[in-house]
């Protein structure tokens, strides 16, 4: 049996706006939560009751989920801002044939 192997590199990852994306994600748990808290009783008696506490754990997962996007977006803009500020640095510095 052969190994396989990729014809071709993998594409770069699509960036989006991720922190949204998260957030909406976890609302939706929470009003399925919500939606299913009358059905208590029902949900029990079927042998169910494990739809409304998968809700709460993608809504609770979710809330860890939105900080983690929060903090590594914030992280991405500092680098990519540091990374300005020493481009323009850079160029502001003459070389040695420059005059100023």
């Amino acid at each position: 049996m052969t190994k396989w192997t990729p014809r071709h590199e993998a594409p770069e990852p699509l960036e989006g706006n991720v922190v949204a994306t998260i957030t909406g994600g976890t609302i939706v748990w929470f009003v399925l939560f919500v939606v299913q808290l009358p059905f208590y009783g029902r949900l029990s008696d079927g042998g169910h009751l494990w739809w409304l506490w998968t809700c709460l754990a993608g809504g609770g997962l979710g809330l860890i989920g939105v900080w983690y996007v929060r903090k590594r977006d914030a992280a991405i803009k500092r680098h990519a801002a540091a990374r300005e500020r020493e481009h323009n640095a850079a160029e502001s510095i003459p070389s040695e044939g420059e005059t100023g």
